[in-house]
């Protein structure tokens, strides 16, 4: 990973965090149903791990769609009536896709659309909610210090128009916390620093001890030996609903 710093860096992860978010996205994108997942990111983007072994994990194809022509290749794929699993892109990927596709409601591409690895807006829902309206659309945010996804948000029609659609809620045996400078939690509607605690979290950096003490901190709220928080450097704050809306890096 290299986050805003631009350096690439190792981060190591433990099987049992994999299999922790690979069983929790079986169950909760129904990947059992449907006919199968297409691969249209790079098999070094962490995000990929979706696509690739939670299909498999239950029976599932893989589709693998050519590297070099990813968006083009799945800008194809969902112009056919596919009924894949689902399909995982980023939000920049849905802005593109929404120029190559066409404009009108074509069937069932994809039971569910995953969008991860960038800040959501609802301005860039708004072609797909017409083109494949009856589409399950989930917004998962994770870090790779937390495997893939930590967190997730279901888009309903009672999701806002405008604005930034919320991470949500975390997912199973995972903990986030939104905290202040003081490390103390937060009210509702104030903004702080997102910390993320459970299963999921990196044992720290490959070779880097002193970023890894700098990030992955004693958990303030735990007393059991080792048990630690990564601090995320994104802020963040609750809804009155309880769901978490991502507001972007404390270094920008």
């Amino acid at each position: 990973t290299s986050g805003s710093t631009g350096k690439p860096k190792g981060t190591a992860i433990a099987h049992r965090g994999l299999i922790n978010y690979l069983v929790w996205s079986v169950q909760t994108y129904a990947v059992v149903k449907g006919n199968g997942v297409p691969v249209n990111s790079s098999i070094s983007f962490d995000a990929t791990i979706t696509s690739l072994f939670s299909p498999l994990l239950v029976g599932q194809k893989v589709i693998m769609l050519p590297e070099n022509q990813q968006i083009e290749a799945l800008c194809t794929a969902l112009s056919f009536n596919s009924n894949f699993s689902f399909v995982k892109i980023t939000p920049a990927h849905l802005d593109i896709l929404s120029q190559l596709l066409p404009a009108k409601d074509v069937g069932t591409q994809t039971r569910l659309l995953i969008l991860g690895g960038e800040a959501l807006l609802a301005e860039s829902l708004s072609f797909w909610r017409n083109y494949a309206p009856d589409t399950r659309v989930i917004n998962e945010y994770g870090p790779t210090e937390t495997v893939v996804g930590c967190c997730a948000y279901e888009v309903t029609p009672e999701t806002s128009q405008s604005g930034a659609v919320p991470i949500g809620r975390p997912i199973a045996n995972t903990q986030l916390y939104i905290l202040d400078s003081s490390l103390q939690p937060v009210p509702i509607g104030v903004i702080g620093e997102l910390y993320i605690g459970g299963i999921g979290l990196a044992r720290g950096y490959l070779n880097c001890p002193d970023l890894t003490a700098e990030k992955f901190i004693p958990h303030p709220f735990d007393n059991e030996p080792g048990s630690r928080l990564y601090k995320t450097g994104d802020l963040a704050r609750y809804l009155t609903d309880g769901k978490i809306e991502f507001l972007g890096r404390i270094d920008n």
